[in-house]
């Protein structure tokens, strides 16, 4: 008869590891949150404070001491892994900041609590993708920014020339020029502030205003739009695939497993 050797006890970080993949933990840590980001905006209010100020400072101690908490279980069950991921550093930063002092210069540092709002990002992972999307993004966009910087430098070249001498507060230097066809890319009171204006003066400025528009609010800012747009596909495609080669994976090892009882069941019927 062959032994069978019992499979070894967990550890304590193996239980620790258990419970903090649950999804009822992430979820009552995205709840703690969303919580936090409450009280944070009551204390706000002068009233409230004055009405309930040492209870909303204690549950704001509170929903960072489980931060803390979670944070150090995170430390002690993934280590020098934990430093590898980098959502993982991002919650670190967010808590750090929060344990901070809040005294003498550092004052400031207390309005910087409502960044842990910031981790339901980190949480959800919808969020997530669409944070991922964007950082994928950015190689591409920055040939977009670029492209709109030479446009920009070059109309804000031309505008000067032509309209500086008339409207010296808009158009008188290239800083100027630069902000006022940046109000008129948004199409913030582009129209009856800016260009009308311009256009009772130099009734031509519309051929140049006009295009101006199309290829900086209808073109370029449509390639970012693009260019995100692709990147969180590719981010749902390729968690889609991870997805599929874990259940991949996972039915493979359980058809071993079956094999490997099947055969040796077979050794054991030929034995006997």
């Amino acid at each position: 008869m062959t032994q069978t050797s019992a499979p070894a006890p967990f550890s304590f970080r193996d239980r620790l590891a258990a419970i903090l993949d649950r999804p009822v933990v992430r979820n009552t840590i995205l709840g703690v949150i969303l919580f936090n980001a409450i009280i944070l905006g009551l204390e706000t209010s002068p009233t409230v404070m004055e009405a309930a100020g040492p209870l909303i400072l204690l549950l704001d101690g509170l929903c960072l001491a489980i931060f803390v908490v979670e944070i150090v279980a995170k430390l002690f069950v993934q280590r020098a892994q934990f430093w590898r991921d980098g959502w993982n550093i991002f919650d670190f930063v967010i808590v750090a900041i929060s344990l901070v002092p809040s005294a003498q210069g550092l004052s400031v540092l207390r309005a910087l609590r409502i960044l842990r709002l910031l981790r339901v990002v980190s949480v959800a992972p919808s969020l997530r993708r669409v944070i991922e999307g964007l950082i994928n993004a950015l190689p591409g966009m920055g040939s977009v920014f670029l492209l709109m910087g030479l446009v920009f430098y070059i109309g804000a070249v031309m505008a000067t020339k032509l309209f500086g001498a008339m409207f010296p507060d808009w158009f008188g230097t290239l800083g100027a020029s630069m902000y006022s066809l940046f109000q008129i890319m948004t199409l913030e009171s582009w129209s009856m502030g800016i260009v009308r204006p311009v256009m009772e003066q130099a009734p031509y400025a519309w051929m140049f205003f006009v295009p101006f528009i199309l290829l900086t609010t209808f073109i370029i800012l449509n390639l970012v739009v693009g260019l995100v747009v692709n990147s969180m596909q590719d981010a749902h495609h390729q968690e889609a695939d991870e997805r599929t080669d874990t259940y991949r994976d996972e039915v493979l090892n359980r058809l071993t497993d079956i094999e490997a009882a099947l055969r040796e069941q077979t050794l054991n019927s030929d034995k006997k």
